[in-house]
């Protein structure tokens, strides 16, 4: 099977703030307290074709990116409301390319509000860049790759994830020593370091980005390689240590893993792969532990999904969710769920009218709610957002998710106005009401790892994810 390759497949575009025109909602209720609605369908010139996961900011919108559309067509970056409004914040290359184009990431928000994000071209060299846009809508580039003509370096970013010292961590679709990609980590200030460069045996072509977990080691998996030549998945120190956990081999249990991990709530690591599991070629859904032990959930049969490019994201409820880009009733997709012991339900079968292949990872929003993109289909055939409702409660979320004793932290949520309390497992912190979606607060003296929960006149919430305290 070909590697899927950003930097060769698809098209471009780019944007500057101007509000877009929202159709009407569509919604479908569906079997039991599940509810799909249509938010947004893309216009072109105000993006096309998303394909990374969005993400919940502190003012209670979403942030995303598109791969093309835009006003130079080479990509974009909005925000949308819950309610599907939709603002263009920013058009790659309206100007030049030296931002770069064809964002290929999930944005990461920091403390400070600011977001970061990855292209796969332009630059320097037009191989790539990490940048940063602020709450102004302003995007300077934090690193361009391959510097040098001669391009010794990493090429191609995936993804970065903002380590719990404050750097960013990703991976390279090529370059480093062997041209297999690499690991690499930037400082803010945009100095780079390899960590570690990928080999045939070890695994290559890492194609998503990395997690870390939470003994603060980052895992990830590679598109290709590996002893079976299917993959594989794989933890790493941030000194370069890597150790393969596990080696996919096709029909077995799946092979061409395209997306990231997810740490569940029990500690374990969950994924997908593109294709393998049966003679059909349909995917798998697997779970690895930080120990190598290995298990395949599910093995998709086409009719409840194909090609698996999205990766899981856990609920509230303790189950996974996630897409398939093809497959279901129509052959345009579905949406399900699953349990960490296996079982399967598909939840929503795409017709085209509602959205075609979705490809990026949910998330789901402190309101409880999944959300997510399809790269195609819907009113005018670029894409939309939609919403996925399963009947989950409101809950907060932390950023960071770590840290130590007089550490800032914001708490994002909704209806967070009136909050009368704040605990880090069940230690009280100071806290500031910014707005009824964050909460400012520091790490209380004495707090140990654990939930945190926040009071609030409607009753309390607590974190998806354990906050970890070093």
């Amino acid at each position: 099977m070909k590697k899927f390759n950003w930097a060769t497949e698809a098209v471009g575009l780019s944007l500057c703030a101007v509000v877009a025109i929202v159709l009407p909602m569509r919604t479908k209720a569906i079997a039991g307290m599940v509810t799909f609605t249509t938010l947004y369908s893309f216009t072109q010139a105000d993006g096309a074709r998303p394909k990374v996961a969005l993400v919940e900011g502190v003012d209670g919108n979403l942030y995303g990116t598109t791969d093309s559309g835009g006003e130079a067509h080479d990509g974009t970056i909005f925000n949308i409301t819950l309610g599907g409004i939709l603002t263009s914040l920013y058009s790659f290359c309206e100007s030049d390319c030296s931002n770069g184009f064809r964002p290929n990431s999930a944005l990461v928000e920091d403390i400070e509000g600011n977001y970061y994000g990855t292209t796969v071209l332009g630059g320097e060299n037009h191989k790539g860049t990490l940048y940063k846009i602020d709450a102004n809508g302003e995007v300077t580039t934090i690193y361009s790759f391959c510097p040098h003509q001669s391009c010794p370096e990493p090429v191609f970013p995936n993804g970065v994830v903002q380590g719990a010292d404050g750097d960013f961590y990703g991976t390279t679709q090529y370059g480093g020593e062997n041209d297999y990609g690499s690991v690499f980590k930037i400082t803010a200030n945009g100095e780079l370091t390899t960590i570690y460069s990928f080999n045939v045996t070890g695994g290559y072509y890492p194609s998503a980005d990395l997690i870390q977990g939470t003994d603060r080691n980052f895992y990830g998996t590679t598109f290709d390689g590996g002893t079976e030549g299917d993959g594989t998945a794989f933890e790493i120190t941030a000194d370069g240590d890597l150790t393969t956990l596990h080696n996919f081999h096709g029909m077995g249990d799946g092979s061409y893993p395209a997306s990231a991990l997810i740490q569940g709530t029990d500690g374990n690591f969950y994924g997908t792969t593109l294709s393998g599991g049966t003679l059909s070629n349909d995917g798998t859904v697997f779970t690895v532990t930080a120990q190598g032990g290995f298990k395949t959930l599910h093995k998709f049969g086409g009719n409840d999904g194909d090609a698996i490019y999205a990766g899981l994201a856990e609920g509230t409820d303790g189950n996974f969710y996630g897409a398939a880009y093809a497959g279901g009733a129509n052959d345009y997709g579905t949406l399900f769920n699953i349990t960490p012991q296996g079982s399967f339900t598909t939840l929503h079968n795409f017709d085209r009218t509602d959205g075609k292949n979705p490809y990026a990872t949910l998330v789901q929003d402190s309101d409880g709610t999944f959300y997510g993109t399809t790269e195609i289909g819907s009113a005018r055939n670029h894409g939309s957002i939609f919403s996925l409702s399963v009947g989950l409660g409101a809950f907060v979320k932390t950023n960071p998710t770590s840290g130590v004793p007089g550490e800032a932290v914001n708490i994002l949520g909704t209806n967070l106005t009136g909050a009368t309390s704040v605990t880090f497992n069940g230690t009280p912190a100071t806290f500031i009401v910014v707005s009824a979606t964050e909460i400012t607060t520091t790490v209380p003296a004495g707090a140990t790892t654990g939930t945190v929960q926040v009071v609030t006149p409607n009753g309390a919430l607590s974190s998806n994810v354990v906050f970890l305290v070093d």
